[in-house]
């Protein structure tokens, strides 16, 4: 789907659509009520083999982009993720591990749950507003959840399979969001989320080893923020990520600076093996931090009609975070591969001073060598019985000399 594609009127905002959400209010997460079959079948929602098929309720997704006809999108029989077949107790017991639901309702009470049948409940009252957050869900919870929120199966299906790439998908009258909380060690670390933004709730998805109340905007509990829009609240845990990534580049470009100097005094192996994996990681940063810049410029430049007008400054405000974030990953990218280029010519910087070494010594050997030769080693014998004229004497004195000589002029030109 087209990132920059304009939704439909909500279906959910209509009578219509607040009844047929209403309709499944009582179904037990274990099975089918009445009512649920066709939420269900609407939306696709079945097993990969086909056991549950659109039928003639089923309903397309109306989808528009400037400057092109409407067109539509219509269901697909066996597409999305499998319901859970489990009992309802076995359902209930994942959905108490995995699932935490926090609403605003329209009197101004704020509730916590970890009940499938009351997320049902909250759906159907109109005007409540609804935090939904999943911990490492199994695929049938995220396909109760989305039932129950009435979530393209499309969309469902790349919550539960995961790997994604940061981007903005936009299906109907829902925005489906993926980014991404990163941690930096001997290697970066990264961390899928998955958010889907409605008018009147937020779904978001995610490993457990991430938890969103951890974020400084949620200090004080979701309930503030979703006092002010479900979009406030994927504003508050989006700029919380993006204000993680800052200590990371910081700590990648002091790494960088201690390489240099490091590279500059001794280019030893594993040096180069550091900065090959900061290199990496520069890579691994960039492929995270530069598709997120894309989907908040087209949330920030777009009339989406899930983003309110005094939010969208929010939202403009973390594009100029991340704008930032790409210019100092390209000037920290820069400074690594001229460190590599450093540490390949202090290697071959060595690798001359090693030739010109041994240069040095074969000149000595050879000129030794040479005057040596003029009188062969048939002399030797009476050379060590004293038997020698002085001649000899004074041509070994020459050679020694002229050895030092060589050697003292090596030495001042830093040969040896």
């Amino acid at each position: 789907m087209d990132a920059t594609e304009k939704p439909s009127p909500s279906r959910s905002e209509t009578p219509a659509g607040r009844a047929s959400a209403g309709a499944v209010s009582s179904h037990a997460p274990g099975g089918p009520a009445p009512g649920a079959a066709a939420g269900i079948a609407a939306h696709g929602i079945g097993s990969h083999g086909g056991h549950s098929e659109a039928g003639e309720g089923a309903e397309a997704v109306v989808v528009h982009r400037p400057g092109y006809p409407a067109r539509r999108l219509e269901p697909v029989p066996g597409v999305g993720v499998e319901r859970s077949s489990l009992p309802e107790g076995v359902l209930a017991k994942e959905a108490a591990d995995h699932l935490r639901v926090w609403a605003l309702l329209p009197s101004g009470a704020a509730e916590e749950t970890r009940d499938l049948v009351r997320l049902r409940e909250l759906v159907a009252d109109a005007g409540t507003r609804i935090w939904v957050d999943l911990a490492d869900a199994t695929h049938g919870l995220v396909a109760e959840v989305a039932d129950a929120l009435r979530i393209h199966p499309l969309v469902a299906e790349d919550i539960a399979e995961r790997g994604q790439r940061p981007k903005l998908e936009i299906t109907g009258d829902e925005a489906h969001i993926v980014v991404y909380a990163i941690a930096y060690g001997d290697r970066l670390e990264t961390t899928e989320i998955d958010m889907v933004l409605a008018r009147d709730y937020l779904l978001t998805s995610h490993p457990a080893g991430w938890d969103p109340l951890e974020t400084h905007h949620l200090r004080m509990g979701p309930a503030p923020l979703l006092a002010r829009g479900s979009d406030y609240l994927a504003w508050a845990l989006i700029d919380s990520l993006v204000d993680s990534y800052y200590p990371i580049v910081d700590g990648i470009d002091t790494e960088i600076d201690t390489l240099e100097d490091e590279i500059l005094a001794s280019a030893d192996k594993a040096a180069l093996e550091r900065l090959l994996d900061v290199k990496r990681a520069l890579v691994d940063l960039r492929r995270v931090v530069s598709p997120t810049r894309e989907v908040f410029n087209q949330l920030t430049n777009r009339e989406l009609g899930l983003v309110q007008a005094e939010t969208i400054l929010y939202f403009r405000d973390v594009y100029d975070h991340l704008v930032r974030l790409n210019e100092e990953l390209d000037s920290v990218r820069e400074v690594a591969s001229g460190i590599l280029d450093v540490y390949l010519t202090s290697v071959n910087n060595n690798l001359s001073n090693i030739m010109k070494r041994l240069t040095g010594v074969t000149v000595i050997l050879a000129g030794v060598a040479a005057i040596g030769g003029i009188f062969g080693m048939s002399e030797a014998g009476a050379a060590l019985e004293g038997g020698e004229h002085t001649g000899f004497w004074i041509v070994t004195a020459i050679i020694v000399l002229f050895a030092g000589l060589t050697a003292a002029v090596l030495r001042r030109i830093d040969w040896i």
